[in-house]
């Protein structure tokens, strides 16, 4: 009797996801394993709307950005008899084992399911953030720095032609990895992340002494999740099904905090969904393959409850618990050095 193996993809969409598809029906394949692809999430598992995934089905999408298993934000939690559902479905579709993909939620869901009964999931670490717990990196995440920084590059130019500042807001809801690297590798002049609330009198004092230097221009990165005076700045209240708010607006409201204390012209530019867009770099591919195969190879051998992960430059594995647990926050070390830049 074959043995299935289902994988599904949740949360937000990143470069490098197909990589993991496409590794994940690989080694299944050369294991003799059959695999279903369950599409949109866990919303798939709860409505059993799945696609087989055989070696054509993966043919070519080594290089392509999203997932072909499409995503969703949805909760089996938030569901009336969600659990049941997933658990129904688990069995209805023969499944012998799941690879869930995805970031704190989507593997949140999984860690919670194996202690009510789904035993049989393996995680494989998804965000763009790089915020998970217990993996040094997560795939997307370079690829997100890269456009990121590229984009902040081309702001150089037009600021310096114009002797404006510039506001880049960048994705970080909890964790300012993103800002930090691609304002870092970007010559970014001053960095806000979440984890340390902008003082906007010390913002503005690092401006008056750069363009005391004679540069009459300043790129400022400002991740979504940045507070000032420790208030978050939200778009709406609403929640979606994990209880997150919409982040997004921290830029435009820094401008113009900046435009009335200087009053130089300021302006604020938003990244938003180009960062998660496009091809994945080479390392996220890369890193993308090696979290797949190694998926498999803790199905095959029963190593049910454990999240792949990156460390140093070997693939472990972990207790899903412990990638879970806490978020993975910025480096102080790192942005330290960035901060020797600030003004």
């Amino acid at each position: 009797m074959a043995f299935t193996v289902g994988i599904l993809t949740g949360g937000g969409d990143c470069p490098g996801l197909n990589a993991v598809i496409r590794a994940v029906v690989r080694k299944a394949y050369n294991e003799g394993y059959s695999v279903i692809g369950i599409k949109n999430g866990w919303k798939g598992l709860l409505e059993a709307d799945t696609i087989p995934l055989d070696l054509e089905a993966i043919s070519g999408i080594l290089p392509k950005g999203g997932t072909i298993l499409g995503t969703s934000r949805t909760n089996p939690y938030k569901k009336e008899n969600g659990v049941a559902k997933v658990k129904e479905n688990f069995k209805k579709l023969g499944l012998d084992a799941l690879i869930a993909t995805g970031g704190e939620d989507t593997l949140g869901v999984a860690y919670k399911l194996t202690k009510d009964g789904v035993t049989n999931i393996v995680g494989v670490p998804k965000t763009i953030d790089n915020d998970l717990s217990a993996t040094d990196y997560t795939f997307g995440f370079d690829t997100a720095i890269n456009i990121a920084m590229e984009c902040i590059d081309r702001l150089h130019t037009t600021a310096d032609s114009h002797h404006r500042i510039l506001v880049a807001e960048v994705m970080g809801r909890h964790a300012g990895w993103i800002a930090v690297e691609a304002g870092l590798a970007g010559g970014a002049d001053y960095i806000m992340i979440p984890e340390i609330p902008v003082d906007m009198d010390e913002l503005c004092s690092a401006i008056k002494r750069r363009h005391a230097r004679g540069k009459q221009f300043s790129i400022i990165v400002v991740a979504e999740g940045a507070k000032i005076k420790s208030q978050d700045i939200t778009k709406d209240q609403t929640l979606d099904e994990f209880g997150h708010v919409k982040l997004g607006g921290i830029g435009e409201i820094v401008a113009k905090e900046i435009e009335t204390r200087l009053g130089i012209e300021t302006r604020s530019v938003v990244f938003g969904h180009i960062q998660r867009g496009g091809a994945p770099t080479a390392f996220d591919r890369i890193l993308g393959t090696r979290f797949g195969i190694r998926a498999v190879e803790l199905v095959k051998e029963k190593k049910f409850g454990r999240m792949v992960a990156l460390v140093g430059n070997k693939i472990i594995d972990v207790p899903l618990e412990d990638a879970v647990k806490e978020l993975k926050t910025v480096d102080m070390e790192l942005y330290n050095v960035a901060k020797e830049f600030f003004g």
